[in-house]
Parts: C-alpha cells; sequence; structure tokens
C-alpha cells in the first residue's frame, strides 16, 4: 500500500484536547493543520468558535470537538446539550464518549438510548463513538460496537488516547474484523509511528485520532 503524505493527512484528525492546552498550542495546531492539510483539528467545547476564526477559509479541513468528554459518565440530557451547543459553534464532527462505567455494569439499554439521543441531536454532522476499548472485554467491545451500529453513528473510535496500552494492533484488528462494513472505524491512543498508520489501515481504519505532537514526529 502507498501512501504519500497527503493520503495520510487525509486520515488524520489531530487535537489540542488536553487540560493545559489553550490558545497557544490551537494556534500551532491549527498553522500545522494548514501547512500539511489534515482532514479535522479537534479541541475541546469552549475553544470551538476560537477554531472557527482560525480555520476561516479553509473549507478542507474540519472543525470537530468531543462530546461528554473524557469520562463518558455525563447524563444523557447533558450530553445531548452539549452536541446542540457544538453545532450552533459550527462543528462539522463530534468525537461522544460512551458511558464506559454504565456498559461494564451491564446496563445496555441505558448506553444504547445515550448514543441514540447524541447522534439524534447531531443530526447530519457525523458521531465518532469513543468506546474506550483499553478498559472492555471483548464482549463488551462487541456490545459496543453493535450499539453505535444501531444508533447508526458514524464511527467508532478506539479510545481517547488517556488510557494506559492505547490502541493496539491486536484490538484493532478484532474491531474491524468484527464491524466489517457496517461501520467506520477511527483508531486513537499510542499511534506513535508510520508503520503502525500503514498496518491499521491494512486492516480497515479509516480514520487516526493523533494529538499534535506525534502528528509532527
Amino acid at each position: 500500500m502507498k501512501l504519500s503524505a497527503r493520503d495520510l493527512a487525509r486520515m488524520i484528525d489531530i487535537s489540542a484536547v488536553r487540560t493545559p492546552h489553550g490558545e497557544t498550542e490551537i494556534r500551532e495546531m491549527v498553522a500545522n493543520a494548514k501547512e500539511y492539510r489534515f482532514i479535522a483539528v479537534h479541541v475541546l467545547p469552549s475553544w470551538v468558535s476560537f477554531l472557527r476564526e482560525l480555520l476561516a477559509g479553509e473549507p478542507d479541513i474540519m472543525v470537530g470537538a468531543p462530546v461528554g468528554f473524557p469520562s463518558g459518565a455525563h447524563k444523557t440530557e447533558i450530553k445531548v446539550a452539549e452536541a446542540k451547543a457544538l453545532i450552533a459553534d459550527g462543528v462539522q464532527e463530534m468525537d461522544m464518549m460512551l458511558n464506559v462505567g454504565k456498559l461494564r455494569s451491564g446496563q445496555l439499554g441505558f448506553v444504547q438510548e445515550d448514543i441514540r439521543a447524541v447522534v439524534a441531536a447531531a443530526g447530519p454532522v457525523p458521531v465518532k463513538v469513543i468506546i474506550e476499548a483499553p478498559y472492555l472485554t471483548e464482549d463488551e467491545i462487541r456490545k459496543a460496537c453493535e450499539m453505535c451500529i444501531t444508533a447508526k453513528a458514524a464511527f467508532i473510535k478506539t479510545s481517547t488516547g488517556w488510557v494506559p496500552n492505547g490502541s493496539t494492533l491486536e484490538m484493532v484488528r478484532f474491531i474491524t474484523t468484527f464491524v466489517g462494513s457496517a461501520i467506520k472505524v477511527k483508531a486513537a491512543g499510542a499511534i506513535r509511528d508510520l508503520d503502525t498508520v500503514v498496518r491499521m489501515r491494512r486492516m480497515g481504519v479509516a480514520r487516526f485520532g493523533i494529538n499534535l505532537k506525534s502528528a509532527m514526529e
């Protein structure tokens, strides 16, 4: 598989969503997105309007932000309100954090409705559901994937990147094999080199979430 630098950039979301990230980091990220043409830039919700201003005149670089991040334990109505606020501020895609604790507690009805409600609130704006797979068993991963498909989410995202281990090749292979073509997969967390990106791409990964520092290395 031959991928040009441009091909890779059009599969990568770069982000500045850590607690200390502010104006300096976001400006640096946007400058790099413009130079290398990354497909999307993600910031924390309060920075979306600022990001939109910085990306004015760049229609091929999408504005993104998270919902219920990073724990996923927000009440559903809060996630819905956040999704609506992000749309009002101009996001073009959003990454919703699944309620991992409810899933691990077997409260599948709650989790399914949580995803469905956010997807419905987002309307035409694509929702990627972060399942935080490093915390889940294979059976829980299957259930999470099935619920994302049922709710008509646009993507399953493997991890926030905030947990130990991140997205291993074995984990990604398990997810892409299970979902097939039913839903797209975004891999994120501990993706640090080109070889990993290429191997995951061969497994069927459509998008990659990479922080600014790793994307530039």
